[in-house]
């Protein structure tokens, strides 16, 4: 079933307030990631508002879908989104990447209500949380595991061995989300490590593709549902993102990846999202 206009308008007014949010927080604390903590913005609002089943009042739920940020860098974005969830409350934002806080720089399971896996390390996220996959099958809950990829993750060999063994072991309760913005740390990832036919790739490994507006949060929705509709075959959502998205001289460009917000950029960032 598709969105109503209410439903997508309201949707689309918490991503702009999560862009902003996010972009306080990250100036008020001169550290973080901004880049790819605005490009997976819808990615994480569909999930958590729309389609992942989770509850906030029961963390661990065992029959609860798993949502896995492999690309934990952007962390502030799902601190943001998990917060207005209901996880914790959205005044913790404030103490992101302070001492003794629960929002790390990078998320923690043992730390933080709401995160499925602690990640950092590129690559790993997607062979975990196909091992949750299995092992969500045996306890025949029905349960679902989201993959959040990065292009940084991509990059890696372990992504590629865990596409192949969720073909092997007929995961089809994986669904991967590739925010596929082609910015890396370094670089645009044509430059850095080139990914060739993204598409073509994942469907030699075995995996049914999917493709859609990464930013278009009823695009995602849509693409989502035929995800979760099994065949035997672990799915991928292409999600064709902008790193930077929402602030034009951040958009695209990979400076943004981990840079501190200065006061001037902080006034114009700003500006820009309170226009849109």
């Amino acid at each position: 079933m598709g969105l109503t206009a209410e439903r997508k308008a309201y949707l689309e007014k918490l991503c702009q307030k999560f862009r902003r949010d996010v972009v306080d927080t990250l100036y008020g604390i001169q550290t973080g990631h901004p880049g790819g903590s605005l490009s997976v913005c819808e990615i994480l609002t569909a999930l958590y508002f729309e389609k992942a089943r989770v509850d906030s009042a029961d963390p661990q739920k065992p029959d609860r879908d798993r949502v896995v940020l492999c690309k934990g860098h952007a962390a502030p974005m799902l601190y943001r989104v998990l917060a207005e969830r209901g996880f914790f409350p959205v005044e913790e934002m404030k103490t992101l990447r302070r001492l003794n806080t629960r929002l790390q720089g990078h998320p923690s399971a043992e730390h933080t209500p709401g995160v499925d896996l602690s990640t950092g390390p590129l690559g790993a996220g997607l062979s975990a949380a196909l091992g949750m996959a299995l092992g969500l099958r045996l306890s025949k809950t029905g349960a679902r595991v989201y993959a959040i990829l990065g292009d940084g993750d991509v990059n890696e060999g372990m992504v590629w061995e865990a596409c192949m063994s969720a073909v092997k072991f007929k995961a089809d309760n994986l669904v991967a989300i590739y925010d596929w913005n082609k910015v890396q740390l370094d670089g645009r990832s044509a430059d850095i490590m080139p990914q060739g036919d993204v598409p073509a790739k994942f469907k030699a490994f075995g995996w049914r593709c999917l493709s859609c507006d990464g930013h278009d949060i009823e695009a995602l929705c849509e693409a989502i549902d035929k995800a979760n509709d099994p065949d035997g075959r672990p799915v991928v959502i292409l999600a064709d993102t902008v790193k930077g998205k929402g602030v034009s001289f951040m958009e695209g460009q990979n400076a943004w990846h981990g840079k501190a917000i200065d006061e001037a950029s902080y006034k114009r960032a700003a500006a820009e999202l309170e226009g849109d």
